[in-house]
């Protein structure tokens, strides 16, 4: 008798699977890790031998190597869900087949057993007992009738959203109260604007894809109208009740060799007694280093601002190649100044251009000043001949101010490049990877507090300070950081009002670099970077990548957070430099004092390159480039390149368990944490980067930031699903959802709108490449139904 076809195959898949978990099992046996994938491989193969000798042994083996691997996998892992499917759905697939009459053919077993059936029984039923689970899971609360209130609010300005955050304190908080947990499933789209085509003129076909203009930023609401700009600094007004353009000013941008073509908003400002074009005007910064100043009203330059309208942000710059600064965030509008920071190009060179923060008169486009990290005492321009500091931190996230104490607080990056800081000055390392207090007139440093001494990790301060007054009216600051640390300092002084300590860290740095001996870590506040990994971790679509991931583990160097980048091997960076927490920041409810974090946990592997053999292969700037290990950066000047890559088995997925993002919501009145939950599920993400379709709530990497309002609800896009949410502040249950076109990795905003008298939340739906979730030029609003 012959084997059949279906049994051949599945003969061949069992070998092909003990080969694999031989190889991998045993240099993970090698390297001191767990024996049991070496005994599965062995066991898989020997179930393969015995089936094409026809041998009943064969069943039994397999049935007690299925006993075996259950009882290791609740030993490993417990009965966490996420953690056993690697482990036991593949086994369970394959061991359903074995009780099918074809199969019990072939080792001679009598057919008058019913196989056929145990087997669809068995499958069908553990299918559908999955998809029950996971669709019941996924569903949302009824959405009823709930009372809508159409009422205006006693403050015009209640209902606009006039910064980035909404105040000059980066909150990201409304007062409006129209949509209420009660209502919000009665949420319905209002209205969808696309931003089409830029007029930018790309020079390969690439280009031209990229050319659709993605949005990331957060519209401001003015008056009755909504302002922002696309990828390509296009500046658009929209009727902020309909969507449709107003009018849009078209800068005729520079972008050849930008890497990352985002402008996250724009600024607004109000000329005090000033009335005719230019009374009230809206700023931009763009990716070809200009500030410009527009009429809010018509869209057109302001004549007196600058040279048309425009001020050239090269000035005291010298030498600053296509792609090596540019800027991303909008200025910070502060007592009548613009200040500003800078996106300098990671990883490629020393002496880059510099990372000064500068600010210019609101009114007339004039210096006003600098802080120069180079020279943090000297506030003027740089003398004839000279030039700003070059290869100094910036600051290219998004800024916060308090006006009553004359302050703008800036988060800062590394000097660069990022992986090696044997070159940089005390300055540099002063002023590195913190958040800085600087005074609004004459851009001296008040205070600054370091959240990563000598920055190895491109752990660059990315989110925006939130400033929040405690209930006894103390002012703080809270800083998240990728590290996953939230410090909670008080913004007058930057001392802490959360205890931070200065732990040890792990040391052995490469020749020509130093480490610090201990960094800080917030401990009166909760941490976001995650649970530490252990090879028990490592995660996997099956019980073959997951010993790969394993193996991956073990070959890396890992102490902990913080591990030095070496030469021999790669580290692992926990948490990645995606975050914890990236430019989305954190929102606070002041009322309920409750702050609304996303983060993510993505373990990443970096390593440094001798620089004779990064001559060798070519790696040069001004890009990063793909190379076997990943991205590499040229890290010029210095005696090392750099590689970096996200910690992935061989199928694409994450090497660590789910959840890879987390929503949380911290009570800032205890400094705990009130509730946590996965971010997001596998719908439009998977194995081999495919969309997986499935509502698993898997928790998905994010990068966008959160708005609460005063009904108790938060509102969130962010992640890799195409999704924008409702939460319920106080207890974290999901309330409504909405699908997107594409990742709406944009903080959103919410507004009243008087002509129908409601409440809009609006979100940029622009996707995100790195974040594989689709491209899109479509900015999203949402409201309640119309008052009958």
């Amino acid at each position: 008798m012959k084997i059949s076809v279906a049994n051949r195959i599945f003969i061949g898949v069992l070998a092909l699977f003990g080969a694999l978990l031989v190889w991998w099992g045993g240099e993970l046996l090698l390297l001191g890790g767990s024996g049991y994938y070496l005994a599965a491989g062995l066991a898989f193969g020997s179930v393969a031998w015995l089936s094409l000798r026809r041998s009943r042994r064969a069943l039994m083996l397999y049935g007690l190597f299925y006993v075996a691997t259950l009882v290791w996998a609740l030993w490993e892992a417990g009965l966490d869900g996420w953690a056993l499917a690697p482990r036991l759905a593949m086994l369970t697939v394959l061991g359903l087949w074995m009780l099918s009459s074809s199969y019990r053919a072939l080792v001679g077993l009598p057919r008058r057993y019913r196989g056929d059936a145990a087997f669809w029984c068995g499958l069908s039923t553990l299918l559908l007992a999955a998809l029950i689970s996971i669709f019941a899971r996924d569903r949302l609360p009824t959405a009823g009738a709930a009372a809508i209130a159409y009422a205006a609010p006693s403050d015009a300005a209640a209902g606009e959203w006039r910064h980035y955050g909404n105040t000059l304190a980066g909150t990201r908080h409304s007062p409006l109260t129209q949509i209420t947990p009660d209502n919000v499933g009665q949420l319905q789209a209002a209205w969808t604007w696309h931003a089409g085509k830029s007029d930018y003129d790309p020079k390969d076909f690439l280009e031209q894809f990229r050319s659709i203009l993605t949005i990331e930023a957060t519209p401001l609401k003015i008056g009755e109208r909504l302002y922002f700009c696309t990828g390509y600094n296009d500046v658009i007004a929209l009727d902020a009740e309909t969507g449709t353009e107003l009018w849009r000013h078209r800068p005729k941008i520079d972008a050849d060799v930008v890497f990352t073509k985002t402008c996250r908003g724009v600024a607004h400002y109000v000329v005090p007694d000033a009335i005719g074009p230019c009374a009230q005007r809206i700023y931009t910064a763009t990716l070809d280093a200009r500030l410009i100043a527009l009429d809010a009203d018509t869209g057109k330059p302001c004549e007196g601002f600058g040279n048309a309208g425009e001020v050239s942000l090269l000035q005291g710059m010298g030498q600053v190649d296509k792609g090596y600064y540019y800027l991303t965030s909008p200025p910070t509008v502060i007592r009548g100044r613009l200040v500003l920071g800078g996106w300098v190009m990671d990883g490629q060179a020393t002496g880059e251009p510099s990372g000064v923060i500068r600010a210019f008169d609101a009114v007339s486009g004039q210096f006003s000043w600098a802080f120069d990290i180079g020279r943090p005492d000297q506030h003027g321009l740089p003398p004839d001949g000279e030039t700003f500091t070059r290869g100094t931190p910036n600051s290219w996230s998004v800024m916060s101010a308090d006006e009553e104490l004359g302050l703008v607080y800036a988060p800062t990056g590394n000097a660069t490049p990022d992986f090696f800081g044997g070159h940089r000055t005390p300055n540099d390392e002063k002023y590195a990877s913190a958040v800085v207090a600087l005074d609004a007139e004459t851009g001296a440093v008040v205070w600054s507090f370091q959240t990563t001494h000598h920055d190895l990790w491109d752990y660059d301060v990315a989110s925006q300070p939130v400033l929040v007054d405690l209930p006894d009216g103390t002012p703080g600051l809270l800083q998240p950081t990728k590290r996953g640390e939230i410090f909670f300092l008080d913004r007058r002084n930057g001392k802490p009002l959360a205890t931070v300590e200065e732990r040890p860290v792990p040391q052995a740095a490469v020749a020509g670099d130093w480490l610090s001996p201990t960094q800080p870590f917030s401990a009166g506040m909760p941490s976001f970077a995650g649970p530490r990994p252990t090879e028990q971790d490592m995660w996997g679509a099956t019980p073959i990548d997951q010993a790969y991931c394993r193996v991956k583990f073990r070959r890396a160097r890992f102490e902990g957070t913080l591990t030095p980048v070496g030469l021999d091997r790669q580290t692992l960076m926990w948490p990645g430099y995606l975050g914890g927490i990236n430019w989305g920041s954190v929102s606070v409810d002041p009322v309920r004092q409750l702050m609304l974090v996303n983060s993510t946990h993505v373990l990443m592997l970096n390593q440094l390159i001798p620089r004779a053999e990064a001559d060798r292969r070519s790696i040069e700037p001004i890009t990063p480039q793909r190379g076997r290990m990943g991205l590499l950066y040229a890290q010029k000047g210095t005696p090392y390149a750099a590689a970096s890559m996200p910690f992935l088995s061989f199928l694409g997925v994450p090497c660590q368990e789910p959840p890879f993002g987390l929503i949380s919501a911290v009570d800032l009145k205890t400094r705990t944490l009130k509730w946590q939950r996965p971010f997001g599920t596998a719908r439009d993400s998977g194995p081999l980067m495919l969309r997986s379709g499935l509502p698993l709530p898997i928790g998905v990497p994010n990068l966008g930031g959160s708005v609460t309002t005063a009904s108790g609800l938060s509102f969130i896009g962010a992640t890799q699903e195409r999704r924008l949410r409702a939460y319920d502040s106080s207890t974290g249950k999901e309330l409504w959802r909405a699908r997107l076109p594409a990742g709406g990795h944009a903080t959103p905003a919410t507004y009243w709108s008087a002509k129908s008298k409601r409440q809009f939340v609006v979100i940029a739906a622009g996707g995100h490449g790195a974040m594989l979730s689709g491209r899109s030029d479509a900015v999203m609003a949402y409201a309640l139904p119309k008052q009958p």
